[in-house]
Parts: C-alpha cells; structure tokens; sequence
C-alpha cells in the first residue's frame, strides 16, 4: 500500500505543510500520497480577500514580516516574488489616540521604548514625570530572576505604567489582540529580553542596534523589502498559489476531523471524519488550533488535550469601510492608527488599507480598516453587523472628523481565533510536545505554539513536514 501523510487543518501552515510534502517528494522521487483535510468550505483559515469592484479588501492578515524569513522563502520558491509588494514609504507614519486626538507616535520610538531624544521630548503622548520614568531605564539594573514574566510587568518594571497604557498596550495589543499583563514576555518578545540580559538597559541596546542599522544602510547592505509586504492581489494569492502546486484531488474541504486512533499493531493512523468516514494514514500533521486539537487527540493522549485546552483564545473582527478623499477634512498621512485601552473607545486599532499598500482603492478613494475585539473588549467583537458599522463609523467621525455615509462596508468575523501566548507558555508547549514524544509520526503545527504570524505558521507547517517524512521514510527502510 502506498504510504499516506494526512495534514488536518486547510490554514496556512496546514498549506505550507502539505506544500513542503510535495517539494521533499519530487526532490527525493518518493513514492507516496498526501491528502489535506479542511472542515470548512475553504482554505486559507484567516486569510481572505476579496475584490469590490476596483477595492481590494482584506479580511485579516494583509501582509507578513520579512524580518522571520520563512514566508518570504516560501514566495521565492512559488515564484512569487515578483508579485510582492513592500508598504509605501510615503505614508510609513503611525498615530496613537491620546486624549480623543491623534498623535504621532514618537520617531524613533520601537514597540516599548524611544531610540531617538528630540521626538521623545516634544511628544505630548507622555507627561514630563513619565518621559524621566523612562529615561531612568538608562540606570536600571538587571532582573534578577529568570522567570517568566508578563509583557505589562516587562515594561512596568523598566520603562513606568504611562509607556505601558499608552504606547505599549496598544501597539502590542494590535498583534496579539491580548492583555498584556497576562502575556508571556518570553514566548512573544524575547528580543527585549535578551537586550536586557545582554546590555542592561533596553534603550542602549536598541540605539546600538539603529546604529548598525545606519551603517548597513550606508554600505548598501540594507534591506530589499520594507519591514512588511504583501502580495498584489492580497494574501489570498499565497493560498491560491499554494493550493496550485499541491496534486489534484490532494485537498478535500468540508472534510471535519472528529478523531484519530491507532492501529491494533500501533504503527499506522486512522482519522475518522463527521459521518464516520475513516481514513488510513502513516503520519498525520494536525494544524488546527489548539482546542480543536485537543478534541482529536484527547482518546490518545490525555494529558497533552489537557494542556492544550488551557492555550485560550480571543476573538476579533475586522470591518472595512470605504470613503471618497474629499470625505476627509485632512487626508490621512500615515498606515494608521492605534487605540489605547485607556481610551475606553469600540475600537482596538484602525489601517488605511489604500495608503498602506498601493493599489487597493483608486486614487480617490480611502478604504480603511477597523480591528474590534480582543482580549480586553471581548464583548465588543460580538455585536450584530449593524452595530459593528455603527461603532466604527462613531469613532472614524470623533477621530478623523468623516460624517459621511461609506460608498461600502464588509464585515469580517474571526471567533476564537487568536491564541493568547499567556505567562508560562513556552513550559506549556514544551509540556504538549513531551507528551506527544511517544507518537514519532504526528506532528503539531500552527499558531498555537512558536508564533502567531504568517512567517511562523509556514516555518511550523514546513518543520513539521519534515520532520514527519524523516519518519516516514525511516520507517519503510
């Protein structure tokens, strides 16, 4: 019989998986099959765009990070490169809610802390006392401890609770839709912990590191793509290009996973589907978030659906609206802009989808994007769509002063979507996989584990692929 590895889970890093299946395949000439499995009735999981006439709208992610080059690698190989698309430079600015108006974030200013002294200072973002309670970060000592500690208590503890509410609350919040008192420094931003292990302070290090930054700059050396790209027809050209390579009849959609079992002799797999199909396997590579994981596992391996189960998950929804540039009293002059919690508003962060990126509204036109929900405005994300528009069209009329009816609105709901990397994470994954060791022909992938963004989901889904086919492989010599 002809050996199979089954990927359940159609998200992007089941598709890199099943892609990186068939690369090793052809590459080695080996002789067996692949089949993916997607409960629902398309692939791509959070990746979704969508055309509105001359629109381009993206559903949720609308681009991914050069810096992890796992995506990027990916392009290369599909032969995508060509249609990739770095941010313009033009409008590379971004605003925070301050006291109902918005205020550019300090130049220089990275994520926690400023690496540049004038913008810091004029800034009104902070009060005088907060701007010397981050300046003392310059003579603070080491941590002593090395336990894992919450992003909130991170910078808390070395830059004061105004850089926390204002700046880093938000700006964190808008890529990990999560509390920051509850998030793992270690398992989300390691980097600033290693600055502070290595150099002590956090500031110094980062002004070294823009330092080298200038000079590769000014040896040429510096980088081809901006800090993030996307693709010229949306994201959703990355599934479809994916989706192209892999064998036909390889994908089946609506295809829900209920569990998996093993063989009498403990060597091969079974996935029984809704409807109590059951599907033969060698290998199996679950790229499905962790509580669906946990469901199909939880007959095998107890304790790991355990753990699983405690990785929770928050809930977003994006709502895109689209105006005529005449419909803004001041044109906006950046990506956008992002929500304090302290704000007490119905939005957690706002795109201008069409100045981000070229090409996604005509010239007249501004198409932007509202994110509602998260962690810490959970109830937010579950209103009706009428209301969803309403909310955002309120705060786009307080902030941007736009009254006017949008030419189109789309709704995009994301329920339960968004692993939350909670203090102690890294333990917990390392928990998960010691006590999934025993079974050397399954593999986890996906957000739930190493990385929530598009780059770390294709690194899984390929490390996983190869990891299995080793096994594989083996285990038919």
């Amino acid at each position: 019989m002809t050996p199979r590895i089954i990927v359940i889970g159609g998200g992007i890093a089941g598709l890199a998986a099943a892609h990186r299946i068939i690369e090793l395949k052809n590459e080695k000439h080996l002789d067996f099959e692949v089949t993916l499995l997607e409960a629902s009735s398309r692939l791509g999981g959070s990746i979704a765009t969508e055309r509105v006439g001359d629109f381009l709208v993206e559903g949720g992610p609308d681009s991914f990070i050069t810096e992890k080059p796992w995506a990027l690698k990916l392009c290369e190989r599909l032969n995508l490169v060509p249609r990739l698309v770095s941010t313009q430079a033009a409008y590379q600015k971004i605003y925070v809610v301050h006291n109902g108006k918005l205020e550019p974030l300090p130049e220089g200013f990275f994520l926690l802390a400023p690496t540049r002294l004038w913008p810091f200072i004029k800034t009104p973002i902070f009060s005088w006392a907060g701007k010397l309670r981050m300046a003392g970060e310059l003579l603070l000592r080491r941590r002593d401890s090395s336990a894992d500690e919450s992003l909130g208590s991170f910078v808390r503890r070395r830059f004061g609770a105004e850089a926390l509410e204002r700046i880093a609350q938000p700006l964190v919040g808008g890529i990990y839709a999560s509390d920051p008192e509850k998030l793992s420094l270690s398992a989300t931003m390691p980097r600033f912990l290693d600055m502070e292990r290595a150099q002590r302070s956090v500031i110094y290090a980062m002004w070294s590191a823009q330092r080298k930054r200038a000079r590769q700059r000014e040896a040429g050396s510096g980088a081809r793509w901006s800090l993030f790209v996307t693709l010229a027809g949306g994201m959703q050209e990355l599934v479809d290009a994916i989706h192209r390579r892999l064998p036909e009849g390889c994908v089946r959609l609506n295809a829900r996973v209920v569990y998996l079992h093993r063989d009498d002799n403990q060597l091969s797999w079974h996935a029984t589907l809704e409807g109590q199909e059951s599907l033969h396997a060698d290998a199996i590579i679950l790229a499905t978030p962790a509580y669906r994981t946990a469901e199909i596992i939880e007959p095998l391996a107890s304790s790991a659906a355990n753990e699983l189960q405690q990785i929770s998950y928050a809930s977003t929804a994006t709502v895109s609206l689209a105006y005529r540039r005449a419909d803004f009293p001041h044109v906006p002059d950046s990506f956008g802009f992002v929500v304090p919690a302290i704000e007490g508003r119905k939005i957690i962060a706002c795109t201008f989808s069409s100045l981000k990126y070229p090409n996604r509204a005509p010239a007249d036109k501004i198409l932007l994007r509202a994110f509602i929900g998260g962690s810490l405005q959970p109830e937010q994300s579950n209103d009706d769509d009428a209301t969803l528009i309403e909310n955002v069209r309120h705060e786009i009329a307080s902030l941007l002063g736009v009254n006017a009816k949008p030419l189109f609105s789309r709704i995009w709901r994301y329920p339960n979507s968004m692993p939350q990397y909670h203090v102690g994470h890294m333990d917990r994954v390392k928990r998960i996989e010691a006590a999934l060791g025993q079974f050397s022909t399954l593999a986890l992938a996906g957000s739930a584990y190493h990385g929530v963004g598009i780059s770390d989901c294709v690194r899984t889904g390929e490390e996983a692929a190869q990891r299995i086919l080793a096994q594989v492989e083996g285990s038919k010599q």
